[in-house]
């Protein structure tokens, strides 16, 4: 009785601590962002008030972009990151939770610049590719791989994206590159001056294909303004899926709170794409978070209803591994009665061939020394028998056989008595 008053107690004592330390996740996330007042600083600070509702802090690290943000995340110092399209990720050290929306490329210029819109006719210009460790640097480095522009063919300037704009209207520069979201806060300016203007490239397609992670999208006339109509008219633009990533070893509960929020944020229909094309598991070119994919693919389940969102996570985790594990465990519980019974009998049956063997001896004739050895033999495999400890289902097996050793005996005796009387009878006569 003491020992299940010690094991109730251990047990509420420990299973709540086991819930405090496995169950509930951290409560501070630590989100790489991109440089301060960017697109990625902005959709940070949209996941930031969403996670707060769960009582979450997100710590919003400005970075470079999205070079930096890979190395910050590989390393472990940030637990969530923003990549661009095309960014190179381990795939031991990151996970996907989606791609969320797409960036597309953007060439800004001067308003009436002769610049060639067939980027393999660029030369000597003073273009401005993106601060060295943010995605636009990268991307641009791919861009000219794909149309053939070599590395000298231009003069490039890191420049952060405020500056590239000012330096362009002050004609410092020829062109601002910018791989971002259509609505991205720096390019206000560039939508109002009317001394700049956007340069839209012949071969989108082509361009796309050459450049693996990139893909065509369209920027309807009137997207970012009806008065004056910006675009004037349909641009076909390359773009890049961005992608939200988090360390392999980050919270389950975390990743399902990201996941509904990523939901929340990139399902709506945008300048670009439709309803519901983001948040989307396919062309990341990362491994997908499990728990994440089956949120986007499935959609929440009746546990997101009833359950807080930490336990709601750990639910559909535990249904993630225990599912597999009852597929197999199912078809064994039902052998395993059935094994259970064989080894039962066996540890009777594997006497019957001494007693077989026993009787084959007993035809033959045998002298008085044999029958008492075989008699022997008998009395201790009834002994054996005996002390089995079968339970209740399966004594009726070794009452059979003890019956079989009694007949067996039986007939030695029978015979030591016909033995017997033989021997009688000759001293007699």
């Amino acid at each position: 009785m003491r020992a299940w008053i010690a094991i109730i107690l251990a047990s509420v004592i420990v299973v709540p601590i086991l819930i405090l330390t496995v169950l509930l996740p951290p409560k501070t996330v630590v989100f790489a962002a991109g440089p301060p007042g960017g697109a990625y600083a902005e959709v940070a600070a949209r996941y930031r008030d969403i996670l707060a509702r769960d009582g979450i802090t997100v710590e919003i690290l400005s970075t470079d972009g999205s070079v930096d943000n890979v190395g910050l995340l590989t390393s472990g110092e940030v637990d969530v990151a923003l990549l661009q399209g095309g960014i190179p990720v381990s795939e031991t050290l990151a996970e996907a939770i989606a791609g969320v929306f797409y960036e597309p490329m953007l060439f800004v210029i001067r308003k009436g610049q002769p610049i060639a819109r067939n980027p393999a006719f660029w030369s000597g210009l003073r273009i401005s590719s993106g601060a060295i460790g943010s995605g636009t640097r990268a991307a641009f480095e791919d861009f000219q791989k794909a149309v053939g522009l070599a590395p000298s063919a231009n003069t490039l300037f890191d420049l952060p994206y405020g500056d590239a704009l000012a330096a362009l209207s002050a004609g410092q520069i020829d062109m601002a590159v910018f791989v971002t979201t259509v609505d991205a806060p720096y390019l206000a300016r560039a939508y109002t001056d009317t001394t700049l203007d956007f340069l839209p490239l012949s071969y989108v397609e082509t361009i796309s294909r050459r450049l693996e992670y990139a893909t065509v999208a369209t920027v309807p006339s009137g997207a970012v303004s009806l008065a004056p109509v910006v675009p004037s008219a349909p641009q076909k633009v390359l773009a890049l899926e961005a992608r939200l990533a988090v360390r392999p070893n980050l919270h389950p509960a975390l990743v399902n709170r990201l996941t509904m929020a990523a939901i929340e944020l990139h399902a709506a229909r945008n300048i670009i794409t439709g309803r519901n094309t983001f948040p989307t598991v396919t062309g990341t070119d990362m491994t997908v978070n499990t728990v994440a994919r089956q949120l986007i693919v499935e959609g929440p389940s009746t546990w997101h209803q009833w359950l807080p969102y930490w336990m709601a996570a750990q639910v559909n985790r535990l249904l993630l591994l225990t599912l597999p594990i009852l597929f197999i465990l199912v078809p064994l519980l039902r052998v395993f009665p059935s094994l259970y019974a064989y080894f039962m009998g066996w540890r009777v049956w594997q006497h019957y061939p001494m007693i077989r063997q026993i009787e084959d001896q007993l035809a033959q004739q045998q002298d008085s020394q044999a029958l008492d050895r075989m008699d022997t033999q008998l009395i201790e495999m009834d002994r054996r028998i005996a002390e089995l400890g079968l339970p209740a289902a399966y004594r009726p097996a070794a009452y059979h056989a003890r019956m079989h050793i009694d007949l067996v005996r039986k007939q030695i005796h029978d015979r030591r008595a016909d033995r017997t009387a033989t021997m009688a009878h000759v001293i007699l006569s």
